[in-house]
Formats: structure tokens, sequence, C-alpha cells
């Protein structure tokens, strides 16, 4: 009876062997030896298939963060900092064993503690030197919670350790540096301050990091301390020179002798100015590149009489070569000049000082279209502004315009459309095209019918405003004007 008990007891314990239930001694792998530090721990032995089913759950349910690759790539760099880190290698830099626990929890709720010295900290941080200075006791705990970024905070402790912490920083970029630049601000870090403002101060920036740069300095209250601003913004004493020095870059490019640099000096300056006028809505103060409406207009009558005398020397000598060929160089600078007045919306006067230089217009008939035609482009682009709305002049500057330059326009139009696109010479047709039509009706007729034979007679070489033509033409003859019904009112006694 006992034999057959004892037979039936080793199947169950075999049974309960195969399904897991216990383990055997004998199928599982040694325990590591305490001896033997190099040896890896083996995991706890499971006991019964109730427990690795409730650890197979467990593992299931607890957060993947360790295999987030944004937090992978945070806790490697953060072991990179601290692998250096002098308080973490103490005896290497001649310190003891760290006294302060120190926590940093970032808010994605990642930290990392360690040991670090409280003589450093109170030493360099007026936030520590608060925190530390007056508590007894030779060990302390101290927590920063809600960090930005745990590593930047991490290289600000490091810094601490370093008598000169800007040759720390050397080969960092400046987002680096303006993240170290909040910390320090942040712990009162004063050497850490004054060495991220140095550096700044130092290194070249993108504009795009120069953007950040005044942010940073605006938001920490900084843009006032240091000289990095003097890159930023000129002094006040200085910003109100800036109109001289833009007549001052104006002249010199109306002046320039290489014909290749003065065009590109042109199209920086212009460039400049547009970006003024866009950039106006910035949320921080910076004194812009400008120009006051008087310098440019004491600038217009310089090219203009200068204009004026070319073409009456040209005239006047039989060996006048020279002459003619400066004449286009000056009218391509009053174009110019007049293109700054039109994009910055000063140009209104100009047109009516346009139109009063019919002395210009008559020594303009006398010169050879090859060298005058660019003097008839300055009256294209005033039709063309004027056409779009851009310049808004009353109808009789309007008229004193086409009066004194239209001919001119129409004799030099085969030579412009030479130097121009297709597409230019339809702006200036548009803009013909609008600005007649702006005239009163018998105005519109004068200038119609006397276009309608030059383009007979010139063809191509004339503008074609044909739309300008029929429009006219079905407001004259076609298009009869409409009586409006007189409005009657009656007026009724009513019996009391």
């Amino acid at each position: 009876m006992a034999s057959s008990e004892l037979t039936k007891s080793k199947q169950q314990v075999s049974t309960m062997l195969k399904q897991g239930f216990i383990s055997d001694y004998f199928l599982s792998p040694p325990p590591s030896s305490p001896s033997d530090p190099t040896r890896s721990i083996q995991p706890p032995i499971r006991s019964t298939l109730f427990e690795m089913m409730t650890e197979e759950q467990t593992r299931d349910s607890r957060p993947s963060a360790s295999l987030d690759p944004t937090r992978i790539r945070i806790e490697e760099r953060v072991a990179r900092v601290l692998s250096g880190a002098p308080f973490r290698n103490p005896s290497d830099w001649g310190l003891g064993f760290g006294d302060v626990k120190l926590t940093i929890t970032a808010r994605d709720g990642f930290s990392v503690s360690m040991d670090v010295h409280r003589q450093v900290l109170v030493g360099r941080s007026q936030f520590f030197k608060e925190k530390l200075g007056r508590r007894s006791g030779s060990h302390h705990s101290v927590e920063i919670c809600e960090c930005d970024d745990v590593e930047v905070y991490l290289e600000t402790l490091v810094l601490m350790y370093h008598d000169d912490p800007k040759k720390k920083m050397i080969g960092e970029g400046v987002s680096k540096i303006l993240g170290l630049l909040k910390v320090c601000d942040a712990l009162k870090f004063d050497d850490g301050i004054s060495s991220c403002l140095e550096y700044l101060e130092a290194a070249p920036w993108s504009e795009e990091e120069e953007e950040r740069v005044i942010s940073n300095l605006n938001e920490l209250h900084l843009h006032n301390n240091h000289e990095v601003i003097q890159r930023l913004a000129l002094e006040p004493s200085t910003s109100s020179k800036m109109d001289t020095i833009c007549s001052r870059l104006i002249t010199g490019v109306l002046h320039a002798k290489d014909e290749k640099a003065r065009k590109e000096m042109k199209t920086l300056i212009s460039r400049l100015l547009k970006d003024d006028r866009s950039s106006s809505d910035h949320n921080y103060s910076l004194n812009k590149l400008d120009i006051s409406k008087e310098t440019l207009y004491t600038i217009c009558h310089k090219c203009l009489t200068s204009l004026v005398i070319c073409l009456s020397e040209a005239t006047s000598y039989d060996e006048n070569r020279g002459f003619m060929s400066e004449i286009g160089r000056l009218a391509d600078n009053l174009e110019w000049v007049v293109d700054i007045l039109i994009e910055k919306q000063i140009s209104e006067e100009f047109v009516q000082l346009w139109s009063d230089q019919t002395e210009l217009a008559v020594l303009h008939s006398q010169v050879p279209v090859m060298y005058r035609h660019k003097i008839s482009r300055i009256t294209a682009q005033l039709c063309i502004a004027i056409g779009r709305g851009n310049i808004l002049v009353p109808k009789e500057t309007r008229l004193a315009l086409l009066s004194t330059w239209l001919e001119s326009l129409y004799d030099d139009f085969g030579w412009m459309k030479r130097d121009s696109r297709t597409g230019h010479r339809r702006l200036i047709e548009d803009g013909l095209t609008q600005i007649i039509l702006t005239l009163p009706l018998s105005q519109q007729e004068a200038f119609l019918m006397s276009w309608f034979g030059r383009f007979l007679e010139k063809g191509d070489d004339c503008p074609n405003i044909q739309r300008a033509f029929e429009i006219w033409w079905r407001r004259a003859f076609v298009r009869q004007p409409v009586a409006e019904p007189q409005l009657q009112i009656t007026v009724c006694d009513y019996p009391s």
C-alpha cells in the first residue's frame, strides 16, 4: 500500500514539473557566485505558471519609455555629459565625495540624480547659495523640477566646476549657448551668464540665429547689459545719422565708375529699402535702413540738373560723343531714384516735377534716339504706376505729364522695345491706356486721335493702345448717357 502511494506521489510531482507549477533544481541554472562580479546575475526562477502569466502581463502594461527613440537619445546625451562630469569623477579633480544629492526632473518625468559639492554650488550660484547657504548638516538634498532640458542643466552644473566656463563652450553652436544662457540666468550663475554673452559677442551668427539671440536677450532682460547688443542696434546718437548714411550710399551708386558694380549696388540698396518696409511689424526695435523724403527729392533735383546740363552740352558741341554716352547713365540713375520714390509711396510730387521739364523735353528732341531713349523710360515708369493706381495725382497733373512727354515716348518707343522684354512693352501700353482713359472725354479724343495717326505711320514702333481707342469710341458714340428718372414727391392734404 505504501509503495503504491509513493509511486502515485512521484507521478503527481512529475506532472507538476512538466506543467511548470514547480521548478526542478537540477534543471535551473546555478546562481552567480558572489565572488565573481563579472558574471551576470540570472533572473529569479518562476515557481508557478500563474506567476509566469502575472509577470508577462506586468511587463506588457509597463510604459515603453525605454523604447522611445527620443528618450533613448536624451539618455545617451545625458550619459555622455555625466561621463566627464567632475562630480562623477571627484578624485580626478581633487575633490572629495559629494555632500548634496541633486535631482533634476524634466516635464515628462525623466530625472537624473547625482552627488555634487555644496562648496562649488554655493560659491558659483546665487540660487544654490539661497537654498543651501544657511542650512546646517553634512548632507543635503535638492530637487529641480519641471525642467525644459535636463541635458542643458547638467552642462551648466559642469560649467560651475570650471574656472573659465567660456573655454568649455568652444565649439558649441549658438542654439546650445542660448540654452545655457537661459539656465545660467535661472540659477543666477553670473560667471556662466558673462561667459555665454562673451561667446555670443565673438561667435558668428546666421540671420535665423540672430532672431533667436534678440528674442532670448529681450526675454531675459539682458539686452542692455553687454556689448553683444552692439552687433544688433546702433546707439541712439548714431541712429540720427541714418538719413545721411543712406544719402551717401545712393550718391555713391549714382557716381560709380564701374558699371557692373553700379548695377549690383542698385539692386542691393533697392532690396534693403523694400525689406525695411516689409519688416516694419517686427516685434523688436531695430534702427532700419531708411531715407527721408526731403533727401530723396534733393537727389532727384541734382539728377535732373545734371541731365539738363549734359543734354545742353551734348547739343552745343560737335565732338559730343562723351556727353551722349553720359546721357544714358544719368537717365538710368534718375529712373532708379524714381523707382525708390514709387516704392516708398512718395512720388506724387515728382510727377508734377517731371511734367514741368519743358526745357529738358526740348533738348531731348535734339539728341539722337539711340542716346536719349532711356529718358523716355522715366515717363513710361510714371505712366505704369499711375495706371496701376500706385500714384494718385489730379487730372491737371496727368494732362501735363502727357502733354510734355507723350510725343517723346512715341518717338523713342522703337528703341525702348529693344532694351526691354515683351512683358515690359505690354506694361507700358497698359499704363498709357489707363492714364488716357482717366482724362475727360474731350482730352481722350485729342490724345487718341493723335495716336491713331502715329500708329498708322510707325506700326510696331508705336505703342499699341487700341483698347483705349475702343473704350473711348464706345463712350463717345455708342453708349449714350441714360437720363436718371427724377424723384417725384406728391404732397396730399387729408381732411382732419
